[in-house]
């Protein structure tokens, strides 16, 4: 049986493809287990420097498998533990955006739903001309799960994201970037190369200094200033202790490019 996810490690830089493209890479519990897993392990390898989350064939994500739950009709579990067990399987999009190294989602054709709430997750978005993105839920009469309320309102703002929500539209790549939901819109046979050089290029950075501005960004979503500083201070002078940083004010001095070695 083909698994449900693909995994591949390239000079610091570990690829996770959702591998389900007959059913546009809907998720899965399998394939969420995967996904948990894999990228537990990668907080904490050092050999791995960026994550890049895809999905196999012309789709990134279609959300939930809608079709496999009509399939199987009205579960036999208890209310409450269906919260749970929900629950469990939405740390996947907490790893994304907490773990200490940058996450990069690489979009084409349709992201909906739980697959948008993944992508949303992520430090960064690159996407492919035939982007076609949708929160979903509405249309299938669900609230959302996975997170994606909190992501979107904190990217686009909490009136665009209640529209966002409420109406659910289809938007192409370009009202996708208009909106600032990616980063950028790059030619669709040039997708895969673009987010490899983005990728390639942080994985090379001063992994432990990324590692901090990602937890700095993440406390400034729900922290004071005071506590922003803070943790800024901290993070700032332990990042002069590195041999990355002794190395960048070297290269800076000689006029050189600096070599970093994440430590």
């Amino acid at each position: 049986m083909d698994r449900a996810l693909l995994e591949t490690l390239e000079d610091g830089v570990l690829t996770l493809t959702m591998n389900r493209p007959d059913r546009l890479n809907a998720l899965n519990t399998e394939m969420l287990q995967r996904l948990f897993d894999a990228l537990g392990r990668a907080a904490a390898d050092p050999a791995i420097g960026v994550v890049v989350l895809t999905g196999a064939g012309r789709g990134f994500c279609a959300g939930g498998d809608v079709k496999a739950m009509a399939e199987r009709g009205a579960s036999k579990a208890g209310f409450d533990e269906r919260v749970q067990d929900l629950r469990r399987r939405m740390e996947v999009s907490r790893l994304l955006h907490e773990i200490p190294k940058p996450t990069i989602a690489m979009l084409r054709g349709p992201v909906a739903g739980a697959g948008l709430s993944l992508a949303l997750a992520c430090d960064l978005r690159i996407a492919g001309e035939t982007l076609r993105l949708t929160t979903a839920f509405a249309k299938v009469a669900l609230s959302g799960d996975f997170g994606g309320s909190w992501f979107l309102t904190r990217l686009v703002g909490p009136a665009k994201a209640r529209e966002l929500y409420l109406t659910a539209p289809v938007l192409g790549a370009a009202e996708a970037l208009a909106l600032g939901l990616v980063n950028r819109v790059v030619a669709e046979d040039a997708l895969q190369a673009e987010t490899r050089a983005l990728a390639s290029s942080l994985a090379q950075g001063p992994r432990v200094t990324l590692g901090y501005i990602k937890q700095n960004m993440n406390l400034a979503e729900r922290a004071g200033l005071a506590e922003v500083m803070d943790a800024e201070a901290l993070r700032h002078i332990r990042c002069t202790e590195t041999e990355d940083h002794r190395e960048a004010a070297a290269a800076f001095v000689e006029k050189r490019p600096p070599v970093f070695r994440g430590r």
